[in-house]
Parts: structure tokens; C-alpha cells; sequence
């Protein structure tokens, strides 16, 4: 199976409107959870968070924000930041431009953020053009996997640690697929961090 935990260096440059890492200065990592926010994993990451004094970044599901706002609020209470991640985590290569600019827009009206990611990864050239108006189009630089069944939470956290360098943006999932991977790899991979005195940043 192959497993592209970092994306070549020629599809960075063929979207160089989108950011894939930040300077690599004083050490700093930036960690984001995708799809939350979900009772249970995302309760999990802000605890694990917390312990070792981390931020991070949600990109969260307008969907999901709506059903749980009280712990999206949570998100916000403990200094992490958020981003629009649609309304309904719709496909850009599956949908047409009205449709997917209206699920952001949806997502927009209960997440206070001027950052974005699609989901998958996937998002149209007409699309970008649209959202980069408004939005900075995050990606990442380290995907750790965890939302693949076929991935051991031994390999993910292997992901994480062999992977990551100062400026790297980080991809996790808070979600219920993801969970028993990311239970066993975000924990260990934040002791890692602190070992190696990262700091964990959260994106503005």
C-alpha cells in the first residue's frame, strides 16, 4: 500500500497559492485535527492538548460544529484556533463551484475563521480562485494516516515522527474512524515533540 505521508515537492509547486508549511523558526510545528468536532476523539485531543501545554488547529465540519457547539466553543475557550472545513466535508472534484462555495459559506456562519482546508485534499482550480478572495488554503506537510484502517497505530505514529521538521504543518483526524489510531499516536507523538523541544503552535 503506498502512503504518501509527504506530498512531493512538484504538487506543492503546482499549488503554490496554498500553504503547505510555514518558516522553519524557533522550532515551531503546527498541529491540525480535521473534522470535528466530535464528542469523544475531540474531547480526547483537547485533553492530550492540555497535558502538555500544545495548541492546535481545528478545521472543523459546519455540520458537526452545529450538532456540538458547545464543544466547539470548548475549542475556542482553550486558546486553540479553527477552520472552515465545509459544511457537509464535500468533495471540490465531485461538486460544482455554486455548490461547494454555498457549503463554505454554510460552514462559514458558525466558524469564525479566515483559514480553509477540503476535504481530501480536493479542490478545483475555479474553486481555490474563489476562496483564496478571503481564505488561506491550508494543507499540510505531514499526513499521518490515522483515518486509514489499513494503517497500524504503531505506522502512524512512525508517520509523525519520521516525518515531521521545523515549519511542518501536521494532519490529524478527530474523529470516530481515526480514533484508534489517533489514541495511540497523538499522545506519544506530543512526548516526542516536547523531547525534541518543539513547539507546538496552533495557525492564525
Amino acid at each position: 500500500m503506498l502512503s504518501i505521508v509527504r506530498p512531493p515537492q512538484i504538487i506543492k509547486n503546482f499549488y503554490k497559492d496554498f500553504v503547505w508549511t510555514l518558516p522553519a523558526d524557533n522550532n515551531k510545528i503546527y498541529l491540525t485535527f480535521d473534522d470535528g468536532p466530535v464528542p469523544g476523539p475531540t474531547e480526547f485531543v483537547l485533553d492530550q492538548l492540555k497535558q502538555f501545554s500544545a495548541k492546535g488547529t481545528f478545521f472543523c465540519v459546519g455540520n458537526n460544529v452545529k450538532k456540538n457547539r458547545g464543544l466547539y466553543q470548548r475549542i475556542l475557550d482553550e486558546g486553540h484556533t479553527t477552520g472552515n472545513h465545509t459544511f457537509n466535508h464535500v468533495n471540490g472534484w465531485m461538486s460544482n463551484s455554486e455548490t461547494y462555495l454555498h457549503e463554505v459559506e454554510q460552514a462559514a456562519s458558525l466558524i469564525d475563521s479566515k483559514l480553509f482546508r477540503p476535504p481530501y485534499g480536493r479542490i478545483r482550480k475555479q474553486q481555490a480562485q474563489s476562496l483564496l478572495k478571503n481564505y488561506k488554503i491550508i494543507m499540510w506537510d505531514v499526513l499521518t494516516y490515522d483515518f486509514n484502517v489499513k494503517v497500524s497505530p504503531a505506522q502512524c505514529l512512525k508517520n509523525v515522527t519520521e516525518n515531521t521538521r521545523p515549519g511542518s504543518i501536521i494532519v490529524f483526524h478527530d474523529s470516530v474512524k481515526a480514533f484508534k489510531n489517533l489514541e495511540y499516536a497523538l499522545p506519544r507523538s506530543l512526548e516526542f515533540f516536547k523531547k525534541k523541544n518543539f513547539q507546538l503552535m496552533s495557525l492564525l
